[in-house]
């Protein structure tokens, strides 16, 4: 059945947005090949879209032909602001942007643990309002929060669990309370790491794929057919839980104590580099900085105390992609987080090396090129991708000022 009119109009206006929102301020000429759409519709949708407030004219092309020069149309940027906030258990990132993705501020906060909850969640807020301040945007449209821990898949609210800061789960509605009208949508961390890595990062082009986050904790996100899956509680991708063999025991419901975690979480990195005399780089986490010194220095001697610790961590990195290959077959996994960013191409090589040893199963292991500031751009993503779905939509658009 053909479209009707106004349907037609909608999905070509949203087409046309979404190039210019990839490629950058186009000519009609350009979005006319681009789109296959005709010359009269191309200057239809590029009224329409003026009109809406959505797109500007922002300079002029020099076409080789002769006649006017053409004119070259961009999103409007300053239509929306937006915010990301990376929330850890030490602190909070905020970073604001506009419409196109373009950061006009960025700060932190360490909140110390003892600080209690109602001031821990007021210094959280106040950082974000202090922010959008400096960005000169008062009201933004969309928050993306990333947050450890699990979402429940029908509050959309983060569950208790032990470990993690109460004011946490009391921040989204401090927010919402804060800035009426505002959406915020909360996302775990390792998920929104994950879709900066497909967007921006190690896992562009693959639309299956899990990300292998090793960070302060442990956690996987896994994108398959192009899908965030999140399971059934929300839980998909809790690796830190995943018995395994090397551990002190098994892990409870309550501790993953037992698990993946005691292998490969900052803590257990930072043993390990201990055992092998490994010493980090001053500053910083120590897991990371150790692995860091190790992998600057692991090239100049194959068989140093460096090149020890690194196939000893990469033993038991592998131990974990291979489970993931064995339920999953994703083909490829990238190694997050501080300490897989750390480790780069020389520890990805080596759990890849490994990991083809234990599984049948091709996987590719890739290093995070976006390492910890993949929880913020994914959460601005998120924000972005929100924002331009409703003000990209037809309703939006008809009701434009």
């Amino acid at each position: 059945m053909a479209a009707s009119p106004s349907t037609a109009r909608a999905i070509n206006d949203r087409l046309a947005l979404r190039l210019l929102q990839q490629e950058g301020p186009l000519t009609a000429g350009q979005l006319k090949q681009l789109t296959g759409l005709s010359r009269p519709t191309v200057a239809d949708l590029a009224e329409r879209l003026t009109a809406a407030g959505l797109i500007t004219v922002v300079g002029e092309a020099g076409e080789q032909r002769r006649g006017p020069n053409a004119k070259v149309y961009g999103i409007v940027a300053d239509r929306a602001h937006l915010a990301a906030l990376d929330v850890r258990t030490e602190g909070v990132a905020v970073t604001v942007s506009d419409l196109v993705g373009t950061v006009l501020a960025e700060a932190s906060v360490p909140i110390a643990p003892a600080a209690g909850t109602g001031p821990a969640v007021e210094r959280a807020v106040t950082l974000v309002e202090r922010t959008l301040k400096e960005a000169g945007a008062d009201r933004p449209h969309t928050i993306g929060v990333g947050a450890p821990g699990l979402i429940d898949p029908a509050s959309g609210e983060l569950r208790d669990s032990k470990g993690l800061p109460e004011w946490h789960r009391l921040l989204v509605a401090a927010l919402q309370e804060r800035l009426p009208g505002t959406r915020v949508s909360l996302e775990n961390e390792t998920n929104l790491a994950a879709l900066a890595e497909q967007r921006d990062g190690a896992a562009r082009g693959r639309d299956t794929f899990v990300l292998l986050w090793l960070g302060h904790g442990t956690g996987a996100a896994v994108i398959l057919d192009g899908a965030l899956r999140r399971g059934a509680s929300g839980g998909t991708g809790e690796i830190g839980f995943l018995p395994v063999p090397g551990t002190s025991g098994l892990p409870s419901a309550t501790d993953c104590g037992g698990g993946f975690h005691s292998l490969a979480s900052a803590a257990a990195v930072a043993e390990l580099a201990g055992e092998y005399g490994v010493v980090a780089e001053p500053g910083g986490e120590p897991a990371a900085g150790a692995v860091r010194a190790a992998v600057a220095r692991a090239g100049e001697e194959p068989g140093s105390a460096d090149a020890g610790f690194l196939d000893a961590l990469a033993d038991r990195v592998a131990v974990g992609v291979a489970s993931v290959a064995a339920l999953l077959d994703p083909g490829c996994v990238v190694l997050g987080g501080e300490i897989g960013q750390a480790g780069g191409e020389e520890l990805a090589a080596r759990v890849q090396d490994r990991t083809a040893r234990m599984s049948p199963l091709p996987t590719e292991v890739r290093a995070s090129v976006l390492g910890g500031g993949a929880v913020l751009r994914g959460a601005l993503l998120t924000a972005r991708d929100h924002a331009q779905d409703e003000l990209f939509g037809p309703a939006a658009q008809g009701h434009a000022h």
